[in-house]
């Protein structure tokens, strides 16, 4: 975190990127800037509303919950994951809102969806790294192709894996002194491959929402970069981001960094990337923590002892 925020300092102090930046945003008018960060925010909306959906998807096996109960868990999930690395206290958060019977089984429900999300960002990911490697190191079509066989092998074992959760819990239950605790994780097992697939459309329009949102960002900043390459840089981005441990609350640095680097290869406005990352970071991570500090609180009064 001190490395980033170094080179983020670094970056913000150079003349000439604050002169860069500040000639790019002379060129921008006010009703731009109004209108499309109403979207982002509108499409923050919409990305939360959709996890909410796939979280009441996920828990139709365990309880009956309704769309807002189901959004106030999200949301709760949100404002706890911010204060924990790698964003663990999101399940707990979310799983307060289940009966207190299902509450360990919420934990493995979630697993599922979160790994749905991961295979999501993993593929499209490494298929960016393909085309990234290909457009901007020609390290020779062997060696190329090779790593490319590499992460397209690494796909559909993810894809396997996902759709095939069951091996996970049978390699549980393998394990001896985990045997006692199969009724929490036995869960896992019982979604079909149906519903693996409805889970991963929900992952997927997820993915796209919040790819949008950056593009839509960038496109204000910087108009004349080509949508192609700004969504292979985002894909690479995430992809990266899924492979650090961090925390919420510092992550703002991380991502700069990563961010920095990669998009230097398609343009040289770097305060403008770093600014189109940090007010992503800003509407879709903290705005709705502090909303859902509001969920927290609902919890004191009321106890699901069913």
């Amino acid at each position: 975190m001190v490395l980033a925020g170094i080179f983020i300092y670094h970056r913000v102090n150079n003349n000439k990127n604050l002169k860069q930046f500040e000639d790019l945003i002379a060129n921008i008018s006010h009703n731009q800037v109004v209108v499309t960060m109403s979207f982002v925010l509108l499409l923050m909306i919409v990305n939360w509303v959709l996890e909410s959906l796939k979280w009441k998807y996920l828990t139709l096996e365990l309880s009956e919950m309704t769309t807002w109960q189901a959004i106030e868990a999200v949301f709760c999930g949100l404002t706890w994951a911010i204060f924990t690395p790698n964003r663990i206290g999101e399940y707990g958060g979310r799983v307060m809102f289940l009966p207190n019977r299902k509450r360990i089984h919420g934990v493995f429900a979630m697993a599922v969806g979160a790994f749905g999300q991961n295979v999501i960002t993993n593929v499209l990911g490494l298929t960016a790294l393909i085309w990234f490697a290909f457009t901007f190191h020609p390290i020779g079509v062997g060696l190329t192709m090779g790593l490319s066989v590499i992460a397209l092998g690494v796909i559909a074992l993810f894809l396997l894996l996902y759709f095939n959760i069951g091996w996970l819990v049978m390699l549980l239950n393998s394990i001896s002194f985990l045997k006692k605790y199969h009724r929490f994780f036995d869960i896992m097992g019982r979604y079909k491959s149906e519903q693996l697939l409805d889970i991963m459309w929900f992952c997927l329009a997820r993915f796209f929402v919040f790819s949008f949102q950056y593009y839509l960002v960038i496109h204000l900043l910087m108009p004349s970069l080509a949508i192609f390459p700004v969504m292979m840089m985002v894909f690479i981005l995430f992809f990266i981001q899924s492979a650090l441990p961090s925390l919420d609350l510092l992550d703002i640095g991380v991502r700069n960094f990563t961010a920095s680097i990669f998009f230097n290869y398609i343009t040289d406005q770097k305060i403008a990337v770093m600014a189109a990352v940090s007010s992503i970071w800003l509407i879709n991570l903290i705005i709705p923590a502090i909303l859902g500090s509001v969920f927290v609180l609902k919890l004191r009064f009321f106890d699901r002892t069913s």
